[in-house]
């Protein structure tokens, strides 16, 4: 809704506007589509009025009244046509009158609102909507601010988290490492018992064969003695055949019998002895081999233990580190959306900004035109003020000429003009 300002081809003391427009309500206009014919003096020559050969130029004549009589008939009907013409034009001007009355009221409601818009750009105070913007954008940012610091706190919590992770995996490693340090020793202690298990097998082994062997000497010992108690006897039925011839015989006999006897005795007792330190040392040996086995099979169930309660202990932690990790990319994920979405609604509102400062944009223009268009209107309104009161004398009446001009506005529609020259 543009008009352009009406071209002032001279200036204002030597011309006198006439536009057709009418106003239709505040701030639109209508074209009159017949020409407005300026109202022309009383004095004028009545010949002259109605020429559409000559260019309508107005003079002021001395009426010869001795050739009244003659054109009386013809100068009153065109004296009623003018009259005619003139209520016709004055109605019409009436009612454009009321409507520029109108017009100047609501063009100087804009131009209050213009200049209280001007002065408050001067003085730096916006506007009503642009201090809804402004209050708009000051509650955005407080969100974004709000958000960027939850968000540290976030990224803070993260990295606590983190850490708590790095901490997690460290005492993971370190119980992963006590796991293979605990497995290795099972494996020392198994191989140890292994061992201790070989060497009782071959202790028993060992005592079996002592055994074999303390009887086998036993059974020889008794064959040995029995041999000897057949030659005891053997010499002493000997002894006793011969006796009448060697009476000496019975006491060397006596004498062996006891020699052998001690000897039997001897060779019995350090048998008994050498068995009994065999046995011992076997015993001894069995026991500690036996209360070593028992400890390792204790460390071996502690170790089992221990790995056991590490595992669980590996299957909390990785639970706990998946729980976190899954937590952290949630969170990520929701930061991410809510930036996306605040990110759109201050594109929205920056977009909204805009087109609302091309709309006032568009009003200051529109302001702009009202302007030229009021004071169009106002030389207008004067030039038909000076036509209703007729402030022309006969002198500048006489030297003035009208001339009819149609102008064309940038908006395509034509106006028509009557210049007073």
């Amino acid at each position: 809704m543009s008009h352009s300002s009406i071209p002032h081809p001279v200036s204002m003391s030597s011309y006198s506007v006439v536009s057709s427009r009418m106003p239709l309500s505040a701030g639109r206009y209508v074209r009159s589509a017949s020409p407005v014919v300026a109202s022309r003096p009383t004095s004028y020559h009545p010949q002259r009025s109605r020429s559409s050969t000559q260019p309508p130029r107005l003079t002021y004549d001395k009426v010869d009244f001795t050739l009244a009589e003659a054109i009386n008939q013809e100068f009153l009907t065109t004296r009623s046509n003018e009259k005619a013409e003139l209520q016709e034009l004055n109605d019409r001007f009436a009612s454009f009158i009321e409507k520029v009355r109108y017009l100047e009221q609501q063009n100087s409601a804009l131009q209050q609102e213009l200049n209280q818009f001007k002065g408050q750009q001067q003085h730096g105070q916006p506007n009503r909507a642009t201090e809804l913007f402004q209050e708009e954008l000051r509650e955005m940012r407080r969100q974004m601010d709000a958000i960027g610091k939850e968000r540290d706190q976030y990224q803070l919590e993260r990295d606590n988290l983190a850490e708590d992770l790095a901490q997690l995996k460290q005492r993971l490693d370190e119980e992963a490492q006590k796991r293979a340090d605990a497995e290795g020793n099972l494996a020392a202690f198994r191989k140890d018992v292994d061992d201790a298990t070989l060497s009782r097998l071959e202790l028993e082994r060992k005592i079996e064969s002592l055994m074999d062997e303390i009887e086998f000497l036993k059974k020889l010992h008794d064959e040995e003695i029995q041999d000897v108690q057949v030659s005891v006897q053997t010499q002493q039925l000997k002894m006793e055949v011969d006796s009448s011839s060697r009476p000496d015989l019975t006491g060397a006999l006596r004498d062996i019998r006891a020699q052998y006897e001690t000897i039997a005795l001897k060779n019995m007792q350090e048998s008994e002895d050498w068995y009994k330190s065999k046995f011992a040392d076997l015993t001894e040996s069995a026991k500690r081999n036996t209360d070593a086995l028992r400890q390792a099979k204790q460390e071996a169930n502690e170790s089992r233990r221990q790995i056991q309660s590490l595992n669980c202990e590996i299957d909390a932690l990785k639970n706990t580190n998946e729980a976190l990790l899954r937590q952290m990319r949630e969170m990520e994920d929701q930061f991410g959306n809510e930036i996306a979405n605040y990110q759109d609604n201050v594109g929205r509102l920056e977009e909204e900004i805009r087109h609302l400062k091309e709309e006032m944009a568009r009003h200051l223009r529109e302001y702009q035109d009202l302007l030229n268009v009021k004071m169009a209107l106002d030389i207008e309104i004067a030039t038909y003020r000076k036509l209703l009161e007729g402030e022309e004398t006969p002198e500048s009446q006489g030297k003035r000429t009208v001339v009819i001009k149609t102008v064309e506005t940038r908006d395509g529609e034509k106006i028509v003009l009557f210049l007073l020259k």
